[in-house]
């Protein structure tokens, strides 16, 4: 049974039993989610209701110390959370994803998007668009929620100010109270707009925890998405066994619905095999890049752009740099000075 916000959120923190379909992305970008994986009961309710059964435990509201505000942001911050480069580039992709959404719900698919690789082991690759008995699933569009659609500016500003590490503890906290210190993505309230009034569903599949859906249930409203259910349009890390992989939330999610459209800001929003540890950076460029799924880009795969954080931040300077990309000037070969031979 779904609970409602406006009917019932304290009992979120009780006990929440969910129907519908069952379902990351700063805990599983950040790869601290594998330290909070918990293992949760399943409990089946019937073929196309089959959930798990989630005993939330009580909000823990002990809080940091403060601390003093005196470090700067790095370049990568600046330039998302400050840049007009960062509001431009954002609101033409949902541009062109409303534009997509548009022409999908005029001629509506017969298989969801790939979500996920088919190609490789458990890969989820396409469902289709229809029922069981015949009839048309509604459609949708699957967004990630953290640097997707919600800018999480407060827990940046502590840690760009501070020049703390990502922590599991203040980010918990962050995603229990970081409610009115948010703000939409550039671009992504219009189109979410766009999206509903041409019939298609919003629907958010984040790795904020299930503990704290009561905050990512506010934080999304305070950001002006309107009112999610948990199990219905909000999946969260935690409704399942996978932790933070979002390859099952995602073929959950294409029982009831015909996906049309991906959105996220790491590509782990996009197919859980993107971002496999024994993938080398190159690799997973490459892979990236590769035929079948380079068509996808901008054409049912829709990405932000993200460089202050996720599963792209890691590699030496020869793994980031191949030998064919190495130079350097040479030594005694550098240009004369403008006033080279003057008196």
């Amino acid at each position: 049974m779904s609970l409602r916000l406006t009917q019932a959120l304290p009992a979120l923190l009780a006990a929440l039993s969910l129907g519908g379909c069952a379902t990351g992305a700063v805990l599983a970008d950040r790869t601290m989610a594998p330290v909070l994986d918990r293992a949760l009961q399943r409990q089946a309710v019937g073929v196309q209701q089959q959930q798990p059964v989630f005993t939330l435990p009580p909000v823990q509201e002990a809080a940091p110390a403060p601390t003093a505000m005196n470090a700067e942001p790095s370049p990568a911050v600046r330039w998302l959370y400050g840049s007009g480069e960062s509001a431009a580039a954002s609101i033409q992709t949902y541009r062109q994803l409303a534009d997509y959404g548009a022409r999908a719900a005029a001629t509506p698919p017969a298989q969801s998007v790939a979500m996920g690789m088919p190609d490789v082991e458990e890969g989820v690759g396409t469902a289709s668009c229809r029922t069981r008995d015949g009839g048309r699933k509604p459609l949708a569009v699957v967004f990630d929620a953290d640097e997707t659609v919600l800018l999480n500016r407060g827990h940046e500003y502590w840690r760009s100010g501070t020049g703390a590490p990502f922590s599991a503890d203040s980010w918990s906290q962050w995603e229990r109270d970081g409610i009115t210190q948010v703000a939409p993505v550039p671009g992504a309230l219009n189109t979410v707009r766009a999206l509903r009034a041409a019939g298609i569903t919003p629907i958010y599949n984040t790795n904020r925890s299930i503990e704290n859906a009561k905050g990512t249930i506010a934080a999304l409203a305070a950001a002006g998405f309107g009112e999610t259910v948990v199990g219905e349009d909000l999946f969260l890390r935690g409704m399942d066994s996978t932790g933070s992989n979002k390859d099952a939330r995602r073929a959950r999610i294409a029982e009831r619905f015909c996906v049309i459209a991906l959105v996220g800001d790491n590509l782990g929003d996009f197919a859980d095999a993107f971002n496999a540890r024994e993938l080398g950076i190159q690799e997973r460029r490459r892979l990236a890049g590769r035929g079948e799924y380079a068509q996808l880009w901008g054409n049912g795969w829709f990405l932000l752009a993200n460089p202050v954080y996720g599963a792209f931040d890691r590699g030496t300077l020869d793994e980031v740099f191949p030998p064919d990309a190495r130079w350097s000037p040479t030594p005694g070969a550098a240009p004369a000075t403008l006033n080279e031979g003057t008196k």
